[in-house]
């Protein structure tokens, strides 16, 4: 290469690379704030519903507020995370800017009154709906709106977990099953790192898990990282992982246009799940599956921090699967991760007394592979769970990830997904496929 040549070519990275600058920074830094905005609003409310038990019998018409506010200003706002996705892959009419407050207020008020929703759907809407925002502001090209799309993903889920590689991986991972874009890594990686250390400026700090297990001794007396016999437990369980997963998204699937015909009028939904929540919870006698369930109101009641203990969790998995459905189908805000991540811990606390693991271990490989499962992306699980829960289970926590993203088959809860490559060899599903149609084509 000449000189001259040389030249050109470092001048016009340089550009692009300022180019990318003046979008990503202040857009990582606004979606950073945001988060951090969010999450201590969580924390309020959270403190506020356990204090006041007696919100909860406002739940019914705290949810037709959100669907009266959705009817009347929503709009294409609705398509929520699936409207994203549906961006990135064929951009159209970009996603409205109104879907950040919209969704942030929601939730809030969806976990006031108790419902069981999560948080990473918000943090995933406020950043796409901010990254659009700035593609708008630049004139960005389409190809130029998919990148900054899918970093705004990434700088959301990085913020909102605190975990950084785990959200550029997964804004990649989520579009599409079985193959992965890797055009826009760096902007990714930078936005999710930058949003993520900007959440962390403003004081934000996210739950520890301890996990102690750290490697058995192998024939020789040495402690060694993995154990056949143990991983083949492991194995197991991530089948039960897997399943779990698809039953949670089929029944939020398969339950929502139940009441849909049930209920034509969308607003009015909510209230259905705002009932079936109080039923719930006065038929399994606890308020543990309200809300995100990262830590109980009680020392020893059922929640993520406390699975990683032995304790009597049997059901607890199953409890809050069904709360979280009864919410999702009838339109409540929040999202579904930090409730597969109490289902699958809840679960692994369960499976670890019948097939003799250690609890922490398996809570730990449950919490990330349920939610591999559930949204399709086994390696932004693994890496969460290095993120999380240190590397020294990395075998353990990626075959949980890896098996439970078969186990799950072609169904998740991101339906707005493209099918690149079948998990398995299926004469009707065809590459490019989406989710939403792959699911049903036994159906018919």
């Amino acid at each position: 290469m000449t000189l001259s040549r040389l030249i050109v070519t470092s001048g016009a990275n340089i550009r692009v690379i300022l180019k990318w600058g003046c979008v990503l920074v202040p857009m990582s830094a606004c979606i950073g704030t945001l988060c951090a905005i969010f999450l201590w609003l969580l924390d309020q409310v959270t403190a506020c519903r356990i204090a006041h038990p007696g919100l909860l019998w406002l739940l019914p018409l705290a949810g037709v507020a959100v669907g009266l506010a959705y009817h009347g200003f929503g709009r294409c706002a609705e398509g929520g995370n699936n409207l994203i996705i549906d961006q990135i892959h064929e951009p159209g009419g970009g996603v409205p800017l109104r879907m950040a407050p919209l969704v942030l207020v929601s939730t809030v008020i969806s976990h006031l009154f108790g419902a069981s929703v999560g948080r990473e759907g918000t943090a995933v809407q406020i950043g796409g709906s901010l990254a659009s925002g700035f593609g708008r502001l630049f004139r960005l090209e389409p190809h130029e709106v998919r990148i900054v799309l899918t970093s705004g993903i990434a700088a959301g889920f990085g913020a909102v977990f605190g975990t950084p590689i785990a959200g550029a991986i997964f804004a990649l991972e989520v579009l599409s099953i079985g193959q992965i874009n890797y055009r826009p890594l760096l902007p990714a990686a930078f936005s999710s790192i930058f949003a993520d250390w900007v959440c962390h400026s403003w004081g934000i700090h996210h739950t520890s898990y301890r996990v102690t297990f750290g490697g058995a001794p192998d024939w020789g007396g040495s402690v060694f990282h993995m154990n056949p016999i143990l991983l083949a437990k492991v194995g197991v369980a991530a089948v039960c992982f897997g399943l779990a997963s698809l039953l949670f998204a089929e029944s939020v699937h398969r339950l929502t246009p139940v009441i849909r015909r049930t209920c034509p009028v969308a607003w009015l939904r909510p209230a259905i799940g705002g009932v079936l929540t109080i039923a719930l919870v006065h038929c399994v006698g606890s308020r543990d599956y309200l809300g995100l369930g990262v830590v109980a109101a009680t020392q020893d009641g059922a929640s993520i921090v406390n699975f990683f203990h032995t304790g009597d969790y049997t059901w607890s998995w199953l409890y809050k699967l069904l709360f979280t459905v009864a919410v999702l189908a009838t339109g409540y805000k929040g999202g579904e991760v930090t409730p597969l991540f109490f289902i699958g811990a809840g679960l692994g606390n369960t499976l670890s007394g019948l097939l003799g693991v250690p609890v922490d271990l398996l809570a730990s490989v449950g919490f990330v592979a349920v939610f591999a499962g559930a949204a399709n992306t086994p390696l932004a699980c693994t890496f969460m769970g290095i993120e999380l829960f240190g590397a020294t289970n990395i075998v353990y926590i990626a075959t949980g990830c890896f098996v439970a993203y078969l186990c799950s088959g072609h169904s998740g809860i991101y339906l707005s997904q493209r099918v690149r490559v079948a998990k398995h060899a299926d004469p009707l599903i065809i590459p490019n496929m989406p989710l939403r149609q792959a699911r049903t084509v036994w159906d018919k």
